[in-house]
């Protein structure tokens, strides 16, 4: 029903809205419907802050006294805000312990041509890109896509058989990176390489039985344009995709453990080229 501040209230998760929005946790109804759930307070702000395509906000009266700057932010925006008992939060969110706020979104992924496009920065930036192939796991995806941007990657590439990007769990994970660089989704890793050797970039598939190991890199070859392939951390990386690649390239260990799991391993091979790459920019600059 109407609220005096022109936003809406529902009680029933029963509501055609309401489960519209719930029906968004499956990944069938998510592409049906280019759209997806944003759950949290830092993701609907970065969602909201980045200009993606909100389409409306759930939230708790508690959470809109929290957060009622946003919340207002959103509404003046013209994004239909709907306020919803925490019964009805529990039942949209996909957390233990829901923080109120639950936005739908339309899918903000981009075309491989235009992330590759992209790449075309001025020339002496950095330029790194990362590739996840038949990543399954959500947590793990949306923590290497928060670590690249962290890094300051160009992009993220999902593989087709990769999960979902806007699946709920890889979505937190990404801590609002997923609205902060280009993602592209869906693309056979073959197509993904072609197109990013064509720009220019070095291929390196980061793999335990690497031919080399980042140490026995040189600051040159970390510092070129790169690409990195990251594959699922419990099958390792298949014959077919590393002989996509240039070389591969495995994480040194110095300790007892036998392994690293798969964004670990990322964030190392990320950090080691973007940090070559910056202090490779900073030595010319000050030449």
């Amino acid at each position: 029903m109407p609220l005096p501040n022109g936003t809406s209230e529902y009680t029933s998760v029963r509501s055609p809205r309401l489960k519209a929005a719930r029906r968004l946790t499956k990944r069938a109804f998510r592409q049906r419907a280019r759209a997806f759930l944003v759950e949290g307070p830092q993701a609907v702000t970065e969602a909201f802050r980045s200009g993606a395509p909100v389409t409306e906000l759930f939230v708790t009266a508690e959470a809109r006294a929290r957060h009622e700057e946003l919340v207002t932010a959103m509404a003046r925006a013209g994004i239909p805000v709907h306020t919803v008992s925490g019964e009805v939060m529990a039942e949209l969110a996909q957390t233990v312990t829901p923080q109120g706020l639950l936005a739908v979104c339309g899918f903000v992924d981009v075309p491989l041509e235009q992330a590759i496009a992209a790449l075309g920065v001025a020339a002496g930036q950095p330029r790194l890109v990362a590739l996840l192939a038949s990543v399954r796991d959500p947590g793990n995806a949306g923590t290497v896509l928060r670590t690249a941007d962290a890094a300051g990657a160009q992009a993220v590439i999902f593989s087709d058989a990769s999960v979902d990007p806007c699946n709920g769990k890889c979505v937190r994970a990404s801590a609002g990176s997923l609205f902060h660089l280009p993602v592209v989704a869906g693309v056979p890793p073959d197509r993904a390489v072609s197109a990013l050797r064509g720009a220019g970039l070095r291929i390196l598939a980061a793999d335990a039985r690497g031919g080399r190991t980042l140490d026995e890199l040189t600051p040159a070859e970390l510092a070129a344009p790169t690409a990195w392939i990251f594959g699922n951390e419990a099958w390792g990386m298949p014959a077919a995709l590393l002989a996509l690649a240039d070389e591969s390239v495995a994480v040194p260990i110095y300790g007892r453990a036998e392994s690293l799991n798969l964004a670990t391993a990322a964030a190392v091979c990320l950090y080691a080229c973007a940090r070559a790459q910056h202090n490779s920019i900073s030595q010319r600059n000050s030449i």
